[in-house]
């Protein structure tokens, strides 16, 4: 099976990632439900992370940090947390199977060169966190394996963001660029720093990538909102219930409003249409009965001439009705036929126009 990447740069289909990362909670069956949960849910790939907590956080860097956003509300240490939250990698291909049973993508953010080169051969794609969006060096790593990449670009400004994206098709062209805010705390008050138009920029600045999203806000408005801008890939932490313990639980979504997103998400999509105005196929019953043609307002008779006092405008609108922005051509001219009141006047009616 050929990965999504071609498709959607035809803006054909959307593509969802169900981030599950660390919310199968370090029970196998539990992230293998999870998998299938996404997939009912119509998620197009479930979403880990390969990380150690060695390998991606300093113990005494957070313990020494007086602030640490979100991560102050966890119960241990931030080290801890990670540490407990961290994917035994020897489940990886246990992991990739089970999404191969449900039909969906196996996909995971890798965290070192090591993890980098050890999912390699399980993946169709990377995902590039935020927080690493400038460690151009890991970057480039990634992107030389020759496979797409998907780079969040949360909490960044447009130089980083240039330099990330440059360090990418260095090697290769395949991007999704994501828009992201990279804020945890669920509320409402984050849809006034999601920045969506920023996707207008990205469209501009970088031609040859897929636009994306990827979110940490409630409900999936801004789903909505950044497929109608462009965005064609759509990731978003999954979860089977918000209230359980765990540092991504609380900005997840569950089932039933993934399998919402979708379906409104596939109706977003249908609605943009190909932007050229035209009478729709479903308006062409509702073009006849609505619009206005010139019709007889007297009984008309053979070889009168036709004056502006002789017509109304009056709804329907038959296939050979006249439109109303045809009166001057018609007013002053000779009738071919008699016309009984309220008839449509046609241009066969009209003596020299047919």
């Amino acid at each position: 099976m050929e990965f999504f990447f071609d498709g959607l740069l035809d803006n054909k289909p959307l593509y969802f990632i169900a981030e599950i990362g660390s919310n199968f909670d370090g029970d196998l069956s539990r992230a293998k439900d999870l998998i299938w949960l996404a997939a009912e849910a119509g998620a197009n790939a479930a979403k880990f992370q390969h990380y150690t907590a060695g390998s991606l956080v300093s113990d005494r860097g957070f313990r020494n940090l007086s602030n640490s956003s979100h991560q102050n509300d966890w119960q241990h240490s931030v080290f801890e947390t990670y540490d407990k939250a961290s994917l035994n990698y020897d489940w990886t291909n246990t992991l990739k199977l089970e999404c191969d049973k449900a039909n969906i993508d196996f996909m995971t953010s890798p965290y070192s060169f090591e993890l980098v080169d050890y999912v390699a051969d399980y993946v169709k794609a990377f995902k590039i966190g935020s927080g690493d969006i400038d460690w151009v060096e890991i970057i480039e790593h990634i992107a030389a394996k020759n496979k797409p990449v998907l780079l969040a670009t949360g909490a960044s400004n447009q130089e980083e963001v240039d330099n990330a994206y440059n360090a990418v098709v260095k090697h290769n062209g395949k991007v999704v660029i994501m828009q992201c805010n990279t804020n945890y705390t669920n509320s409402m008050e984050v849809f006034n720093h999601l920045n969506l138009n920023v996707l207008k920029t990205y469209s501009k600045r970088y031609p040859g990538a897929v636009l994306g999203l990827s979110d940490h806000s409630p409900g999936f408005t801004s789903v909505i909102v950044s497929i109608a801008l462009g965005a064609r890939v759509i990731e978003k932490h999954f979860t089977d219930d918000t209230n359980r313990i765990g540092p991504d639980h609380g900005f997840a979504i569950t089932p039933k409003i993934w399998r919402d997103m979708v379906e409104q998400s596939t109706c977003a999509l249908a609605s943009l249409g190909s932007g050229n105005k035209k009478v729709e196929e479903n308006e062409y019953d509702t073009r006849i009965v609505q619009r206005r043609c010139i019709r007889a307002k007297t009984n008309l008779t053979k070889n009168s001439i036709l004056s502006r006092s002789d017509c109304d405008i009056l709804r329907p609108c038959p296939s050979d009705g006249l439109s109303p922005s045809k009166l001057n051509d018609v007013i002053g001219k000779k009738l071919t036929k008699d016309i009984v009141r309220g008839d449509v006047v046609t241009l066969k009616d009209i003596d020299g126009l047919v």
